[in-house]
């Protein structure tokens, strides 16, 4: 009941308003503010009320203006990174190891024989062949098709405005003379030789990649070719060309533990072929390790057989390998190191942990799920990373752009891999769409760091392994227990021994925090006001209060207002104003008594009424002055 009284009263008070005109709201709040200046203004004189009502104004004014800057820099969401070190057991890495020549020649070789032959014309044509050497009589004939797809060719850029594009294999060449070896003519003429991309074959548009050592423009035109011939070869017997885990992996150890090629998850990488991967934690929990030092990492011996490389494809000769999160996949191209054959390389690790903030305060990603790029890399079933995220965005440009996926990265669903036979124009385009800053930048846009992460630090050593004195017994019993031969069947150019381990439990976290909190900004936004105005959280109430009262002024006032103009507009439609009870009664007995007058005595020349007319309605009728024309009964 007293809860009703009040609501009643409540809404009484609502109705009434505050009471006040803005004059006297504003009198009232410069009276009684806690806020210094206001009241001055209303006590003072007029030259000093004038200095106080500027004052107050300005220092308002820089108030707000600082008020403006705090918020907009805790709105910018910066952070700050802090360095903690912790000790503690720590999981051992993932560890992959690849070689780094992916087929075996002697596996390979038939699918390669007519381009291994093209690049050994080519280069007998530029590197000056003796007389009786000409590639012209080879039988069988070259496969200048093949060659034709994606040529090399001369560029003679002595005169630089007009350069002269020579392809190599043609024999009419106008600025070379009749009888004279293309190598010869290179001495008086500057060349340099390039891969012809053209969008078909037999196009005019095309492109040309420079180098400027044919070393490079010869590799990179047998890494193209190649490309072409082994996208069209089942996944299953690239694997069986590649090197095999019980061949390439010859000796195993983890801590006091031995370990075989059975304890690495084999993986086929486009780059390196088949690699191997120790700790993955796909199928098992990820190994501990039990203290830090050499003697408790992993220690292999492999066997690379660099006697069946691939000539024209790999280049250097050694091992591939790369430290990682368990459940990632391994970008060894970009992150992986070599290890020399011939040598023991030691691998010491220091963990770093990186914890970054998320949205609002960066745009990284927990799991990937609100990267609007499908990760290609998911068929492995690891964890999202940057790179799975820029290499998928780029094969899926591949795809709508070019028709067909490159063989270096996984493919979506329904597409197949680009060749020459099937996409004659795919090195083109391939190679616009790698150049291009536009797509780049589209991936890099599109793409997000992951907001935590750990990264292997690396201390690398090496030393001759084994040694003169030590490398024929090593070397037998490693050939015993491999081929079960007592003949030496490895040698220093195809041996490499790894020790990986932790070189201190002692790890680093980089973690990031907010620069600014609300903490600050609401100590901030006070220490101004407090600062500039003398004020607190009481006075911005105070303020908050006269607002209120000021608002509901407005709106009393514009709710009369409201009234007043439909009154207004009422008077205008009816002009008269409407006859009070006393003075219809007094027109009704008026009307009365005239009535009965007309009847006894009739008007000059009225027609007396019709039998069975009703009499008049007088209550309808309109009342008019007595005074009248007609109320003359005489």
């Amino acid at each position: 009941m007293n809860l009703k009284k009040y609501l009643v009263r409540a809404l009484h008070r609502l109705q009434k308003g505050p009471g006040y005109t803005y004059k006297e709201l504003l009198v009232w709040y410069c009276d009684n503010t806690n806020t210094h200046g206001p009241k001055r203004i209303i006590k003072e004189g007029p030259k000093k009320k004038l200095i106080w009502f500027f004052l107050t104004l300005l220092f308002a004014s820089l108030v707000f203006w600082q008020w403006g800057i705090l918020i907009n820099t805790y709105l910018s969401y910066n952070v700050t990174s802090s360095l903690s070190i912790g000790f503690k057991t720590m999981k051992f890495p993932a560890v992959t190891v690849c070689n780094a020549n992916p087929f075996k020649y002697s596996e390979v070789k038939p699918l390669l024989r007519e381009l291994d032959r093209l690049i050994e014309a080519a280069l007998e044509r530029i590197l000056q062949p003796t007389p009786g050497n000409s590639s012209e009589d080879l039988s069988p004939p070259l496969d200048l098709e093949l060659w034709n797809q994606l040529p090399l060719v001369l560029i003679d850029e002595h005169d630089k405005d007009n350069p002269v594009i020579l392809d190599i294999f043609e024999t009419n060449q106008t600025a070379v003379g009749n009888g004279t070896a293309m190598g010869n003519e290179t001495k008086e003429k500057k060349y340099k030789l390039a891969v012809k991309l053209c969008s078909h074959q037999g196009s005019d548009n095309c492109t040309y990649r420079n180098f400027s050592s044919a070393a490079q423009a010869v590799t990179e035109w047998y890494i193209l070719q190649s490309t072409s011939i082994l996208s069209k070869v089942p996944l299953h017997e690239r694997i069986r060309m590649g090197y095999q885990a019980e061949d390439m992996i010859l000796a195993c150890l983890y801590g006091a533990e031995p370990c075989n090629y059975k304890n690495f998850t084999q993986i086929y990488h486009p780059d390196h072929g088949n690699c191997y991967i120790f700790n993955w934690g796909m199928d098992e929990e990820a190994l501990n390790s039990s203290n830090p030092g050499a003697e408790f990492g992993l220690k292999l011996i492999l066997d690379i057989s660099q006697q069946d490389y691939i000539p024209y494809l790999s280049s250097a000769a050694g091992a591939r390998l790369m430290l990682h999160q368990q459940k990632s996949f391994p970008f060894l191209k970009d992150q992986g190191i070599y290890a020399m054959a011939g040598t023991e390389t030691s691998i010491g690790v220091l963990v770093d942990e990186l914890e970054r903030m998320g949205y609002p305060y960066s745009d990284c990603t927990m799991n990937g799920s609100d990267v609007p790029v499908k990760n290609l890399y998911s068929q492995y079933n690891t964890s999202y990373s940057i790179q799975a995220c820029l290499r998928s965005c780029f094969q899926n440009h591949m795809v709508e752009i070019c028709g067909c996926g490159h063989y270096m990265f996984p493919l979506p669903e329904g597409v197949t891999y680009c060749n020459n036979e099937d996409n004659p124009g795919w090195a083109y385009c391939y190679s616009s769409l790698r150049s291009s800053i536009k797509q780049r930048q589209i991936c890099i846009d599109s793409c997000k760091e992951t907001c935590n992460d750990t990264q292997y630090k690396m201390t690398i050593s090496m030393a001759d392994w084994p040694s003169e004195a030590s490398e024929d017994w090593i070397f037998h019993i490693l050939s015993y227990e491999r081929d079960m031969s007592t003949n030496v069947t490895l040698d220093r150019n195809g041996i490499i021994k790894l020790n990986i381990y932790f070189q201190e439990y002692n790890y680093r976290t980089i973690s990031e925090s907010a620069a600014t909190t609300i903490v600050w900004l609401l100590s901030s936004l006070g220490g101004q006001f407090g600062f500039w105005m003398g004020g607190s959280v009481l006075c911005l109430i105070e303020f908050g209060e006269i607002i209120i009262d000021s608002l509901w002024i407005t709106i009393i006032n514009v709710i009369g207002w409201c009234k007043g103009l439909k009154q207004r507009r009422a008077r205008a439609r009816y002009p008269d104003a409407p006859p009070t009870v006393s003075e219809l009664v007094e027109a009704h007995t008026n009307l009365g008594f005239q009535h009965e007058a007309v009847g006894a005595v009739p008007r000059p020349g009225a027609l007396p009424p019709e039998p069975g007319t009703p009499p008049p309605n007088y209550d309808s009728l309109r009342v008019q002055p007595l005074d009248g024309p007609d109320s003359d009964t005489e």
